[in-house]
């Protein structure tokens, strides 16, 4: 009995590996889609076609725009510094368009409303996330900005 205890032990253990690793498999192979509504200061992120999270952003304040349009992650960064304004620090950074980025921002009070100079900025732990779903997913990821 002690025996068919241990294997069945061992079983059940080796099967709850095997689901998690297959979990984080498909989360690897995973297409990835960052809906940003900038009338509504969110972003959500889509994992296979189910929302998986939603977070505040920042987009451009006034003066400065945020295209809008469908795109495809281009450069990406784990820290990239600003040339054009003063060297400004920009973790996790995604670039779609030229120097349009989303990055982590340490502005965290001013997340859901607008404040950057166009970029989306988002919470560092966020930004984080994304970079690494889309990283581990680059073909298959798009970028939607919209309103």
């Amino acid at each position: 009995m002690l025996k068919f205890l241990s294997f069945l032990v061992v079983f059940v253990l080796s099967f709850s590996f095997l689901a998690n690793r297959a979990d984080a498999t498909s989360i690897a192979s995973a297409s990835v889609v960052a809906r940003i509504d900038i009338s509504q200061q969110k972003m959500r992120v889509y994992v296979n076609g189910a929302k998986a999270y939603v977070w505040r952003i920042s987009s451009g304040r006034k003066g400065y725009w945020t295209p809008r349009g469908s795109y495809r992650p281009g450069l990406m960064k784990r820290m990239h510094y600003s040339k054009k304004y003063y060297n400004s620090p920009m973790p996790w950074s995604i670039f779609f368009k030229g120097g349009y980025a989303i990055h982590g921002t340490n502005a965290i009070k001013r997340l859901g409303r607008p404040a950057s100079h166009g970029c989306i900025r988002l919470h560092p732990s966020a930004a984080r996330r994304l970079y690494s779903l889309m990283r581990r997913n680059k073909g298959r990821s798009r970028i939607v900005i919209t309103n």
